[in-house]
């Protein structure tokens, strides 16, 4: 169960820096052109053995120079709402401004740990010009370079003496955990209370530590699982409804402790740069994937061509994994709706399903030699024998040849497709590595 810090303050106190630092990417961030994808706002970072999610929450607005800073201050109370802890950068370059105190303020009113964060002091008379943030009430400022990386260790130890201590829930094992997620509206809330009806029949409710994750055991008509339900459906704060960057940060627990997402589409609006993002982090997250197109019944035409267009404009965006299932219901009218429950649970089985190696090397092995990976530089490359990794996350193969750094990307995803082709791993992520035999 992971923790979860944000890293808030106004535009170009380095925020972007100090994320990638932490995270260790270095994606190209600099020019940042409107729409791009937004996957570098959020990422993993282990310190000492143990694991942390991170948000900037700077590149949540496209121009960040006319950013208001109305959105700054959502921004930093969404933060407050779901993070564990708050990083709070401020520059010593430029020493405090108006929107510092603005946010500091915010900030002193939540009883999350905060860490007050002198960016920019590459020298030791920066430093002395960091005494001034004393004024904003948030204790001692951490002096840190994040350009050259000096004090981030420091900052680490400092978040890990933080953050709370997220003690594993008692759930049973082998049970699989269903995320009903989604942007706002898109009807997580409705989903889930046709599932569970209004004859609760549940056999327990699990608070979670961090930050009430719930649990919520779901046993009737043969499905046996646990409905991983974040605060989000339990209180409602109208004030950021209308932030992306909200659906994000209400998204990220859900996903991270689930084994299966269903992803909520609102059919009258089609697939947006929202649901994309939530995408975005069920895949890096490699969790598997059932996405519903909800709100049905409004949708006028119902013809197949309208289904097959619908669906081809998902996988289109979402691709190159495009194997997963696609189901258009309704939560009000609850139309289809078991069928949800159902290919979720199927999705789980794939997830968690082993293939004999015998049978694997029968059907992989004559492909492969039917189409051999390219040469590269007069070097034939030769895949002797293929196998499932036992008891991985996510389905898993290991192909072992003589020149593995020469296959490349297009190969290994021709590979993943035959697998798929051939054993049902529909709405799974699989890892395909190629090894030195």
């Amino acid at each position: 169960m992971g923790n979860l810090v944000a890293i808030v303050g106004r535009p170009n106190v380095g925020k972007s820096t100090l994320f990638n630092r932490l995270t260790k990417s270095r994606r190209a961030i600099v020019s940042d052109e409107a729409g791009t994808t937004r996957d570098r706002q959020y990422g993993k970072c282990e310190w000492c053995g143990k694991e942390f999610s991170v948000v900037d929450t700077g590149g949540w607005v496209v121009n960040s120079d006319d950013i208001f800073e109305e959105e700054i201050r959502k921004q930093v109370m969404v933060a407050t709402e779901e993070a564990d802890l708050v990083l709070f950068l401020v520059d010593v370059t430029t020493g405090m401004t108006d929107l510092d105190e603005d946010v500091a303020q915010i900030l002193r009113q939540t009883k999350l740990p905060v860490i007050l964060v002198a960016n920019k002091a590459d020298n030791n008379i920066q430093v002395y010009d960091s005494y001034e943030f004393y004024k904003l009430g948030l204790g001692d400022p951490v002096c840190i370079s994040s350009a050259t990386g000096s004090g981030t260790g420091d900052l680490l130890d400092m978040v890990m003496e933080k953050l709370p201590n997220a003690t594993a829930e008692e759930l049973e094992e082998g049970i699989p955990r269903f995320a009903v997620v989604g942007r706002p509206n898109a009807g997580k809330s409705s989903i889930i209370n046709a599932f569970i009806g209004e004859d609760r029949n549940i056999v327990t409710e699990i608070a979670g530590t961090t930050r009430d994750s719930i649990y919520t055991r779901y046993d009737k008509f043969g499905f046996d699982f646990y409905l991983v339900d974040t605060a989000g459906i339990r209180r409602k704060n109208k004030v950021t409804e209308d932030l992306e960057f909200y659906s994000v940060m209400r998204s990220i627990r859900s996903i991270e402790n689930s084994d299966v997402c269903i992803l909520m589409i609102d059919a009258t609006r089609g697939i947006e740069s929202q649901d994309m993002n939530i995408f975005q982090l069920i895949q890096k997250n490699q969790k598997s994937l059932v996405v519903v197109v909800n709100k049905w019944d409004l949708v006028e035409d119902k013809s197949q061509i309208v289904i097959k267009t619908f669906e081809n404009a998902i996988r289109e965006r979402m691709a190159p994994f495009v194997d997963f299932p696609i189901i258009f219901a309704s939560a009000l009218t609850k139309q289809r709706i078991f069928k949800v429950l159902e290919q979720a649970k199927q999705v789980y089985l794939n997830r968690t399903s082993q293939i004999g190696t015998t049978k694997l090397n029968e059907v992989m092995l004559p492909l492969i030699e039917s189409t051999p990976p390219p040469s590269i530089k007069g070097k034939y490359i030769k895949i002797k024998y293929c196998s499932q990794v036992p008891n991985t996350q996510i389905p898993t193969f290991v192909f072992y040849a003589n020149l593995p750094q020469y296959v490349k990307e297009p190969y290994k995803r021709f590979l993943e497709n035959k697998i798929r082709e051939n054993w049902p791993l529909t709405g799974t992520p699989i890892n395909v590595f190629i090894r030195q035999k």
